[in-house]
């Protein structure tokens, strides 16, 4: 299998197959992170990281990631370069994905809430660099998915809860209250891909919380052809019932964009109305025993309490260094001579 300059936008466009060989070699390279084994695959090659919107762990895990297998990551932003916009005249997409190509191994891009007007476009970018590009491009996380997350995700769960035991385990997907206006992006991949490897998926969430209907559409038929299901609840209690992992996160209501405009503070308001949905002790005493997840960072006190998110059952550090391991299985397999 050769995975060799295949883009990466969303778990959904690659085969379940091409999904385990990721998790497989990131496996593999976390074993052997402190050999050589891996450590000359990128080597001399650069990969630049695209940032639209700023990260912690993102960066530090591709950058740490590229300099781990010999090779280099590149941090840019598009305001200390001359891009074209709607506003401004500068270079294209095209001419810019096309010379990228000819310096680097790869292109990450991040692009998230509060630099689009409206949901999509982030997706259409990506989309765009994609269709220009000579080298795989691979989101960071952009508005609509976040595909290095899901896989590290799993990986978290096929180290807890083993590789194949995951099917007809159910998973939450359950809203969190707070002072945030998130993207839709961790909580679509995770629903993606956890019902590729055969999960119940519950969705939990206030009333107009909806996520997109086309990826709804998309996970309700990835249970149906693994004879799952998916329900949807707008109670803040009893979707825990019988939960095996429960991911409570933040995400925003489509009304936070209008006329072309984010509306952050507006959406801070109405989240806040929302206290009732809080991951604490109590409702994880209604599951089975459930992992806690988070894609991080965590607005502990309001997404989840501070006990489940330190609790005995918290992967959250787990996985957020999987994301160190995933990425290098993909710079690997899409940029390398892995396969």
């Amino acid at each position: 299998m050769s995975l060799k300059g295949k883009h990466l936008l969303c778990t959904q466009d690659w085969s379940r197959q091409e999904l385990e060989r990721v998790l497989e070699l990131a496996e593999d390279m976390k074993r052997e992170r402190w050999t050589d084994k891996y450590a000359h695959v990128l080597d001399r090659r650069t990969f630049f990281m695209f940032f639209y919107n700023p990260s912690v762990r993102t960066r530090q895990s591709f950058e740490c990631a590229a300099t781990e297998l010999g090779g280099h990551a590149q941090f840019l932003e598009p305001k200390s370069m001359r891009l074209k916009t709607s506003q401004s005249a500068g270079e294209t997409v095209e001419d810019a994905s096309k010379v990228m190509s000819r310096y680097a191994c790869g292109i990450g891009i991040r692009i998230l809430e509060d630099k689009i007007g409206a949901y999509g476009q982030g997706h259409e970018l990506c989309e765009e660099y994609a269709r220009w590009s000579d080298v795989p491009i691979v989101s960071m996380a952009h508005d609509k998915f976040h595909p290095c997350q899901g896989l590290a995700d799993m990986q978290g769960l096929w180290q807890h809860l083993g590789r194949d035991r995951l099917e007809g385990k159910k998973l939450l997907q359950v809203w969190g209250h707070g002072a945030l206006a998130r993207s839709w992006c961790s909580v679509q991949e995770s629903m993606l891909i956890c019902s590729r490897f055969g999960m119940d998926i519950t969705l939990a969430h206030p009333e107009g919380y909806d996520l997109d209907p086309e990826v709804l559409a998309q996970v309700e038929k990835n249970c149906a052809e693994n004879g799952r299901e998916l329900e949807i609840s707008n109670d803040p209690v009893r979707c825990y019932d019988g939960a095996h992992v429960v991911y409570s996160r933040n995400w925003m209501h489509p009304d936070t964009y209008e006329d072309g405009e984010f509306h952050k503070a507006e959406e801070i308001e109405r989240a806040l109305a929302h206290p009732e949905w809080i991951c604490d002790e109590k409702k994880m005493k209604r599951t089975d025993d459930a992992l806690f997840t988070h894609p991080m960072p965590i607005d502990r006190g309001h997404e989840v309490s501070d006990a489940v998110a330190s609790g005995r059952r918290s992967i959250i550090y787990d996985v957020a260094e999987n994301r160190l391991h995933v990425q290098k299985a993909i710079m690997a397999l899409t940029m390398g001579d892995v396969r």
